[in-house]
């Protein structure tokens, strides 16, 4: 069998930023070319390994290539049984298994296409998904199952996410006679405590809970020390449950905002970014399988994967890999061997 740690520890010292993912794209297209049973094709740095078959019932099994920015001092090292590293969970782990898997099964319970790719930690429009996609029957079939960490248990669908812009007007005066102006930071501020103080609702779907979350991840203004500032921006980031569309999702941002939206200061809300979820799928029977062989009830994915890319193309879909989901982007984070010899069990009893 092969050595799934010493795999992943290969794979997480190739550095693989977002747009930085040639290097690891060639070390997994050197692993698969060569087995007579998979047809390998390349589109950019994202790579397709299909087994031979019709796509009615396919499987699709995705993992990205990119990791997130390394955190300062953040270094690779071996401790026993554990490995730590960028990208070690999130989710170098689930490629290695990846690689051994396709490698391995020749004669899969359903034809297999293994999807590796690029740009998931950055903008959705910059995911290798969307040139994949744009292949005619390249990542056609039934079922997507996206290795992102979830400790070896199915994290069902997965909630939306929307980015918007709030940005505040006012008039700028000198700081000693601010009487004459409006201050938009203290505008804004009025804003920013009733968005602090908003609770989410938790939106049950199919027995799990998706605990919907609304956060300012960024805020700027100022002019310089001596001028009343006349102009102040925020950024929120709303996790939404799937049951809500994107467009549902920002007019109750919209809602939330409008009684400190003045248009006539020159206010703007604007959404930057966004994308819906998708619904859990446990009715299908791969995926209810899948649930079974866990050993464990499925969760809700409370953040956003790549399920929804596939799940607006029909798919069932779920989120299932090795490695602890707290960890992923974290300093510390790090995998274990059992958790990828566990997953790759899995993964091999639903899939050979």
């Amino acid at each position: 069998m092969t050595n799934l740690l010493a795999l992943t520890e290969q794979l997480v010292e190739i550095p693989s930023g977002s747009r930085n993912e040639h290097q690891i794209a060639d070390f997994v297209a050197e692993h698969l070319t060569s087995f007579s049973h998979l047809i390998v094709k390349r589109v950019g740095n994202n790579l397709v390994a299909k087994t031979a078959g019709d796509d009615e019932h396919r499987i699709v099994v995705g993992g990205h290539l990119d990791t997130v920015p390394k955190h300062e001092g953040q270094t690779l090292r071996r401790e026993g049984d554990i490995l730590y590293g960028l990208g070690s969970s999130d989710m170098k782990a689930s490629l290695a298994i990846m690689i051994d898997l396709a490698q391995k099964i020749e004669n899969p319970s359903r034809p297999l296409t293994w999807v590796f790719y690029t740009c998931e930690e950055i903008a959705r429009e910059e995911s290798g998904l969307n040139d994949l996609f744009g292949v005619p029957g390249l990542l056609a079939g039934e079922v997507a199952l996206l290795l992102e960490p979830t400790s070896c248990a199915v994290e069902a669908g997965c909630q939306g996410t929307l980015r918007m812009e709030l940005s505040f007007g006012g008039v700028r005066a000198h700081t000693a006679r601010p009487f004459m102006g409006v201050n938009a930071i203290y505008r804004m501020s009025s804003a920013l405590n009733a968005l602090s103080q908003h609770q989410p609702a938790i939106v049950e779907i199919d027995g799990l809970k998706y605990a919907q979350q609304l956060q300012v991840v960024a805020v700027s203004g100022g002019v310089a020390a001596n001028v009343v500032p006349d102009r102040a921006t925020c950024t929120l980031n709303y996790r939404f449950a799937p049951s809500t569309s994107l467009q549902e999702a920002e007019q109750e941002l919209r809602d939330l905002i409008a009684p400190f939206i003045d248009e006539a200061l020159g206010d703007t809300a604007e959404r930057v970014d966004g994308a819906g979820g998708a619904l859990p799928g446990l009715t299908n029977p791969v995926i209810a399988a899948l649930v079974s062989a866990t050993g464990a009830p499925a969760t809700a994915k409370v953040g956003w994967t790549d399920c929804a890319t596939f799940a607006e193309r029909g798919f069932a879909t779920c989120n299932f890999g090795p490695g602890d989901p707290l960890l992923a982007h974290h300093p510390d984070e790090h995998v274990t061997g059992d958790s990828l010899l566990k997953a790759r069990a899995i993964l091999e009893s639903l899939l050979g």
